[in-house]
């Protein structure tokens, strides 16, 4: 089972720049996006095979995230069930015969740290939401996490210290998430490759010297850290200031009967 996720940074953009040529090229079973910032009714995708969900953000061109998979799930949520979060189109979770599939495009917390004490907020109710989840099946996230976890996810960790994405709050509550018993699965396959990135700026030729910081990931339970085969992240493929990242797991999305 091949899946991948990938901050497209506005979707219809982004079609403009081969999202759907690797789209088409990469035949994922189940594809994530975050960031679509689009509203319903404005954008028609024509993917043969593929189940379409998404969930837009009441504010208009913000955030949002969607799901294309090959296997018609047996549930969809949207949002964690906590209104003042589900306002903003962040959360998808898919239910199959084995596992929940789950895409979240977590809150930035945003220039001088504005809205910090609202990320801890979600990243807490998050976490519970993700382990009520577990209690009935193993979970597979993935998504924009905004936040490096460790400093080898960042390129110059020092200087970044306390900015958004790389305070010690942030990188501690993704810590508590992977202690109830989760796996960075990049870091599982890869526990020490460095310049490993999913996010540059726009500015100071960043994705061209490579001065990134890896904040895009795929967790999952650690009862299916076994099934893991492979994780990659896509750096060379263009179209959002985001690149695309893969899991691949020895699964299949429905029991054999």
């Amino acid at each position: 089972m091949k899946l991948v996720s990938w901050n497209v940074n506005g979707i219809r953009a982004c079609l403009n720049k081969g999202f759907l040529d690797f789209f088409n090229e990469v035949d994922a079973d189940i594809f994530c996006v975050q960031e679509i910032k689009l509203q319903e009714g404005q954008l028609e995708l024509d993917l043969e095979g593929y189940f379409q969900y998404y969930n837009y953000a009441v504010k208009k061109g913000y955030s949002g995230t969607a799901i294309f998979t090959k296997k018609e799930p047996l549930s969809i949520q949207y949002g964690i069930g906590v209104e003042e979060h589900d306002q903003e189109g962040r959360v998808i979770t898919l239910e199959f015969e084995t596992f929940f599939m789950v895409t979240v495009y977590t809150p930035n917390a945003q220039r001088e740290l504005a809205r910090l004490d609202y990320r801890m907020e979600w990243d807490s109710q998050f976490r519970e939401y993700i382990t009520a989840l577990e209690r009935t099946k193993p979970v597979i996230f993935c998504g924009d996490l905004n936040v490096a976890h460790r400093e080898i996810d960042i390129k110059n960790p020092k200087s970044n210290h306390n900015h958004a994405g790389f305070t010690d709050q942030e990188r501690q509550k993704l810590s508590e998430l992977l202690d109830l018993g989760f796996v960075d699965t990049y870091r599982y396959i890869h526990p020490d490759r460095e310049d490993a990135y999913t996010w540059w700026s726009y500015m100071f030729k960043a994705r061209e010297k490579n001065v990134g910081w890896r904040i895009d990931y795929f967790i999952v339970s650690q009862q299916l850290a076994s099934n893991i085969t492979e994780a990659d992240i896509y750096s060379d493929i263009m179209g959002s200031d985001h690149c695309p990242v893969m899991l691949e797991m020895e699964m299949e999305m429905e029991m054999e009967m």
